[in-house]
Formats: structure tokens, C-alpha cells, sequence
């Protein structure tokens, strides 16, 4: 269920809620919650149940039935083991996240907002289509992207649409891929874009459709 936390946490965290509430209303906030967590756990199951963790570039250590309180010297062992762990970890995959947040703010910053809404805007079927595209070379958080959604919407802009390119930003960013390429292969990596891409992209259109 890893994969279902990877997509949930970024799009359904509290802040999201809360600016959600403000921006369109209590209605659309439980409608986007509500359908981000079902697009969550149905991708993890999928991606679940195809047995990949072989993909998965690298090794998670198995911790074992350990109780720390019996032992405080293997107590104090683990705890060394784990920070070394998590130093290595973060050795490997440091200039990728550094390099892919840079590259994703510098999009986010200079592509303007008419940009956006002149050639994903508008009521045509494949508008969430090219938020999304537009939005995967992006990097943001859900609570800094809003205000551009709102921005956006108020160009002309749908709402289903405008939410499919937030989510896209979020949850499929090519600065995310960047980061996820030193620990998932790029078999991986390409199916889980695929699975959440299609996931977004019904989340626009219901949107469209029913608002």
C-alpha cells in the first residue's frame, strides 16, 4: 500500500482541505477528497497486485519481532544501523531532489497562468488531458498550486480540469520522477504514471460532467 501513500498524502493532507473549503466550498472539498482517496487505493491494489517489488531498486532491510525495551544495547545497535541506513539513502537520491525541485520551480514560476488556461481552458474533451501534460513537468505542493487553481478557474477554466492539472503538478511531476528514478526502476515509475494519469484524468472529466 506504499503506492496508495505516495499518491493520498501530497493531495488529501489538511491544509489541502482547508484551502479547499475556502476556494470552492464544502461541497467540492468532500467531492475531491472523497475521489483522491479512491484513486489512491485503487493504484496501490493495482500496482499491488502485479508483484513488482523487484522493480524496487533499493533493499528494505526486515526489522524482525525485536523488543527494544528488553534490550537496550541492540536497542541502541538498531538505532545507529538506522541512522547510517538513512544517510545512505539520502547520498543516493540528494542531487535528484535537489535537481528536480529546482527544475520544477522554475517552470512553476515562469509559466504564466493565461499560458495555461489559453490551451487547457475552455468546455473541449481533452482539456484535462493537456492539464495534465502541461502540469507533469511542474513541481508544487497541493497548498501552493491552489491559487493558481483558483486563478485558473477564473480565467474560464473548469473546475475538473483546473483540479486534474493540481493533481498532475502533485502527484505526477517529472521533478518527482527525477527523485523516484534512484529508487524504482523506470518499468515501474511508467506504470504508476499511467495508473494515476488515468485515475486524474476521470477525476477531471466527473468534475466537468457533474459541476
Amino acid at each position: 500500500m506504499t503506492f496508495s501513500y505516495l499518491i493520498s498524502a501530497p493531495l488529501s493532507d489538511a491544509v489541502v482541505i482547508a484551502l479547499l473549503l475556502s476556494l470552492f466550498g464544502w461541497k467540492i472539498a468532500l467531492l475531491y477528497v472523497g475521489v483522491g482517496l479512491i484513486i489512491a487505493i485503487i493504484a496501490g491494489l493495482i500496482i499491488g497486485a502485479m508483484k513488482l517489488e523487484k522493480e524496487v531498486l533499493i533493499a528494505v532491510k526486515p526489522v524482525g519481532d525485536i523488543h527494544y525495551q528488553e534490550n537496550e544495547t541492540l536497542f541502541v545497535h538498531r538505532l545507529k544501523e538506522s541512522w547510517e541506513y538513512t544517510a545512505d539513502i539520502f547520498k543516493k537520491i540528494y542531487v535528484y531532489v535537489v535537481v528536480g525541485v529546482g527544475i520544477g520551480a522554475f517552470i512553476h514560476g515562469y509559466i504564466p497562468a493565461d499560458f495555461i488556461a489559453k490551451y487547457a481552458g475552455g468546455d473541449v474533451w481533452y482539456a484535462p488531458i493537456i492539464a495534465v501534460v502541461m502540469g507533469v513537468p511542474m513541481y508544487s505542493n497541493a497548498a501552493g498550486i491552489l491559487p493558481l487553481v483558483e486563478v485558473l478557474t477564473s480565467k474560464g477554466m473548469l473546475l475538473g480540469t483546473a483540479l486534474s492539472f493540481m493533481m498532475a503538478v502533485v502527484a505526477l511531476s517529472l521533478p518527482e520522477a527525477m527523485i523516484l528514478k534512484r529508487v524504482l526502476s523506470l518499468k515501474l515509475i511508467g506504470i504508476f504514471f499511467g495508473v494515476v494519469s488515468f485515475g486524474i484524468l476521470m477525476v477531471g472529466y466527473l468534475f466537468n460532467m457533474i459541476l
